[in-house]
């Protein structure tokens, strides 16, 4: 068998959230000296935009599938990766926002590069998260935040401090657990409601965010009472933001 001429790699880099305004300089060298790039991006925009800059991309998107088991889909893309790293090439994984955060596929073809003995690393992106500070005026370090994806806060016993923020990632999915479609029902996502009523005031206001991915485009900030929550519209790349409905509350043993 003959042997590749160059050792193969891997570098999964951070498209930030906005088209040509949030990835860094080095991601785009990266993407730009790549062999080869697989891109994962949930905007048109951003896939057309990559694509200018290798023309050599392949779009991972298709191997979603409604009804397909996610788990499946991403080993698929670690495969497609990790297949052209064994051939020697220089392998870049273009992935929406930061490629480390509520992302499995960086982090596993990653490991599994590095367990075959090829160099592999992430470089970061401006994320959802980053964004959704910017946009509503946050700073995390006031009163404190507490972030959970949507239905592992569902699935597991929390201690919630209702005195600081609470994120939910990827509430369009609440309630479903298959993880086989793109967005849950209202009637599954009212089980989210439920178990927030069980620490927060029906009539406390909450936000669904969703960051822009275009200049021209504005953030949404929907603000709306917890009780009519799972009556929103929710979409795949929503975000919930509980704000604080209780004071800080000092603690005398260390003053």
């Amino acid at each position: 068998m003959e042997q590749p001429s160059q050792v193969g790699s891997l570098v999964c880099v951070g498209t930030g959230m906005m088209v040509g305004a949030h990835m860094a300089p080095l991601c785009q060298s990266h993407i730009e000296q790549a062999d080869i790039v697989f891109v994962c991006v949930a905007e048109h925009y951003m896939e057309a935009w990559i694509m200018s800059l290798n023309a050599n991309a392949v779009n991972l998107q298709p191997l979603y599938n409604e009804g397909k088991d996610r788990r499946h889909t991403y080993q698929q893309m670690c495969d497609a990766m990790l297949e052209q790293v064994k051939q020697g090439k220089k392998v870049v994984g273009a992935f929406y926002g930061h490629p480390g955060v509520f992302a499995k596929v960086p982090h596993q073809a990653i490991i599994e590069a590095r367990e075959l003995g090829f160099e592999a690393y992430m470089l970061p992106g401006i994320s959802a998260e980053a964004c959704l500070y910017a946009d509503l005026n946050i700073d995390p370090g006031q009163f404190g935040c507490q972030h959970y994806e949507a239905n592992q806060f569902l699935r597991y016993k929390r201690v919630i401090d209702t005195s600081g923020y609470l994120v939910l990632w990827q509430v369009g999915v609440a309630g479903d657990f298959s993880t086989a479609v793109f967005t849950s029902t209202k009637k599954q996502r009212s089980r989210l409601t439920d178990k927030l009523l069980q620490h927060y005031d029906a009539d406390h206001t909450v936000i669904i965010y969703e960051a822009a991915t275009l200049p021209i485009e504005s953030f949404r900030a929907s603000k709306v009472t917890l009780a009519a929550l799972h009556e929103q519209e929710i979409h795949q790349h929503s975000t919930l933001v509980v704000p604080p409905q209780t004071p800080l509350v000092i603690d005398e043993y260390y003053q």
